[in-house]
């Protein structure tokens, strides 16, 4: 099974509600998984590990795999790759109840995220996926909604139908959840907005050539029906919310049976309040105790706290105060004040973090434009200067090249601009394709090109830079309209080591510049298509016709 294939399928497995597969398919992947030294791969197989972990109820190891998979996320490329490792990482930690440690890596994933926005893949939309369920175990249920659009998006543009169909589901579980918070706090507007964009995506899901597990196909029935209760229309939720239900106590899971009752339990509770109907009151409560226990014993602790809460309100309405305060303890106990302060707390450095990370990013992309030539790449003049001023002169030999590209006002006039620019760009490759590895290419001005060779006697610089000449003169030019073959005149300057005892001697980097840019006229004057030195060296150039 090869790594990319396996980690698929353990995704896919890890959001089922039975961990057998998951096992299963872990044991199939250790081989692949260990076989691979690389960082992003070699945590992939510590937090796979730490998921199975935790569900066998190990904490201790479940600790050690998420500590040794974040050790070496910092080793891992900027990449839609790592996002969703970091996602995938972020849940886990939600799962344990590491809501601070979540939370920051749930930050870093989304902007990285971000990065990759223009560049769909099935990474980048996983990672959405994981991150929106991160965030609803965080109860960043905005933010949740906002990354299962981003990834439902994202899946629309790949071609797998499976995927599609999932993101839609996740799309209209989240906006109906977040839809349901709404209207508890009496937002009804809006909520019943939010409410008809999930049922529009659980149509869209319908639509789809795909047939999903039975699991998968009565979650979307229980979302969509919940979204036809936070929309207001009560009575047609009733019919589809019982059917699913009767099923699923059959051969359904204990956690969607549990996420089912609570859906219908919320139901009949408006429905009581409506008519006011104690017996509906009183099924409402039953359904809520029992999905209190399924979500108690399957870890979903954010919908046990709910249920928790709601069973409060629920009895509170029904006009029985010692039941009710029974479980409004229950869910103080469970969460309290210091929870819900957190839950805002961090709702907030969510935001405010990720807008530092793109005012920094920002700020990079600034700095970067500040000192990079746009059309060629290369570090641009302002970028050669302030590494010229960083250069202490006389402790061992440094030389510059000043290249300058022959007649260039011809190719412009002749053709275009635009085959000029094709020109500087090749040329630009040329120079760093054939300059030392230590050795540093700028674009000074116009066609004019600087070269800084750290260490480099003249004798050195002069070969290099012969060598360069050399493979522009050579260079196929074809593909462009050019009436003469492209050439470059170099001058060469070098400042030696300072000899013991004789500081004075050395010179600045300007003083250095001007005798290259010199040395550079006298190759022009000469016949271009040379290079140009201080005595002896002179003569090391190829002359060409003027």
């Amino acid at each position: 099974m090869g790594l990319q294939a396996a980690l698929w399928r353990l995704l896919d497995a890890g959001q089922q509600e039975d961990p057998t597969p998951f096992r299963a398919l872990l044991d199939e992947a250790e081989d692949a998984f260990a076989g691979s030294d690389e960082p992003l791969w070699a945590a992939w197989r510590h937090v796979v590990r730490a998921r199975r972990s935790l569900l066998d109820g190990d904490p201790a190891a479940t600790a050690d795999g998420i500590a040794a998979a974040r050790e070496l996320l910092d080793r891992c490329p900027v990449s839609a790759e790592t996002a969703l490792l970091m996602a995938y990482l972020a849940h886990v930690e939600t799962t344990c109840d590491h809501l601070d440690h979540a939370m920051l890596l749930a930050v870093d994933a989304s902007l990285l995220t971000d990065g990759q926005s223009g560049q769909p893949s099935r990474p980048l939309l996983q990672a959405h996926r994981w991150l929106s369920m991160t965030l609803s175990g965080l109860d960043l249920e905005e933010l949740a909604v906002a990354h299962a659009v981003r990834g439902s998006r994202v899946a629309a543009a790949l071609p797998d139908v499976g995927d599609r169909w999932r993101l839609l589901l996740l799309a209209a579980r989240q906006h109906v959840e977040l839809a349901q918070t709404l209207r508890r706090r009496g937002d009804t507007d809006r909520a019943g907005r939010l409410a008809t964009e999930a049922i529009s995506h659980a149509t869209q899901a319908r639509q789809l050539p795909w047939e999903p597990e039975q699991a998968d196909a009565d979650l979307l029935d229980v979302v969509q029906a919940w979204g036809l209760v936070c929309s207001g229309d009560l009575d047609a939720a009733l019919g589809p919310l019982r059917r699913v239900r009767r099923s699923l106590q059959r051969d359904g899971g204990l956690w969607l049976r549990g996420y089912t009752d609570l859906v219908l339990a919320r139901l009949l509770a408006a429905l009581a309040r409506r008519d006011g109907d104690v017996t509906v009151g009183e099924e409402a409560i039953d359904l809520l105790v029992d999905a209190s226990g399924a979500f108690a014993a399957t870890g979903d602790r954010r919908r046990y706290r709910q249920a928790l809460l709601e069973l409060g309100q629920d009895y509170a309405d029904l006009g029985r105060p010692a039941e009710a305060l029974h479980w409004l303890e229950a869910y103080r106990a469970e969460t309290g004040r210091a929870h819900t302060r957190g839950r805002e707390m961090w709702a907030e450095m969510f935001v405010r973090r990720s807008r530092l990370r793109e005012a920094e990013r920002q700020a990079a992309l600034l700095r970067r434009h500040a000192l990079e030539d746009p059309l060629t790449g290369l570090g641009n003049r302002r970028s050669a200067e302030r590494r010229l001023g960083t250069l202490r002169l006389g402790e061992e030999p440094l030389s510059l090249a000043v290249v300058d590209v022959d007649r260039f006002k011809e190719v412009n006039d002749d053709t275009s601009h635009t085959h000029g620019d094709a020109v500087l760009r090749r040329v630009a490759d040329l120079l760093r394709e054939h300059s030392r590895g230590d050795d540093e290419v700028y674009r000074w001005a116009g066609d004019e090109f600087l070269v800084v060779l750290p260490t480099a006697t003249e004798a050195q610089a002069v070969v290099v830079m012969e060598r360069l000449r050399s493979a522009v003169a050579e260079a196929d030019w074809s593909d462009l309209p050019l009436t003469d073959p492209v050439t470059v005149s170099i001058g060469v300057a070098t400042a030696p080591a300072a000899p013991d005892g004789e500081p004075g001697a050395v010179v600045g980097w300007r003083a250095l510049f001007d005798t290259a840019d010199l040395h550079l006229f006298s190759a022009k004057r000469l016949g271009r298509n040379r290079v140009r030195a201080h005595g002896p060296t002179d003569a090391t150039g190829r002359g060409a016709s003027a």
